[in-house]
């Protein structure tokens, strides 16, 4: 089974989102910032990270382009998700090294098949 670290400093939408993952039978871990997201994957490298932008202490372009240049994690796929939904905003996330870019609101159904592709990819 595959396990999806969420990085997002909403609660709600935090819980939301491991729900819909956890309703997909993906196996779901929890981080609340940047920072919190880097020690884990140090400990335990995830199958996939679903990145909020917009937190406390460090943002999802800097932990993409962390996961990106570090040899260890450059190959866990990364799909940013955030209320940044400016062309120019997905732009600089893919630039950043991210695999996908939703933006928020978005369908479950997008979310969920965006990561299960991704999941397939990189099996």
């Amino acid at each position: 089974m595959s396990t999806v670290l969420v990085v997002e400093d909403s609660v709600a939408q935090r819980e939301m989102i491991a729900d819909l993952l956890k309703g997909s039978g993906l196996t779901v871990t929890l981080a609340s910032d940047g920072v919190e997201a880097l020690e884990q994957i140090q400990s335990r490298c995830p199958d996939l990270v679903v990145l909020d932008i917009v937190m406390p202490r460090m943002n999802g372009y800097e932990v993409c382009r962390r996961l990106k240049n570090d040899s260890k994690t450059k190959s866990i796929p990364v799909v940013m998700c955030s209320s940044k939904g400016e062309e120019f905003d997905r732009y600089w996330g893919m630039k950043q090294g991210a695999d996908a870019y939703i933006a928020k609101p978005f369908q479950p159904t997008e979310l969920v098949g965006t990561v299960k592709q991704l999941l397939r990819g990189s099996v």
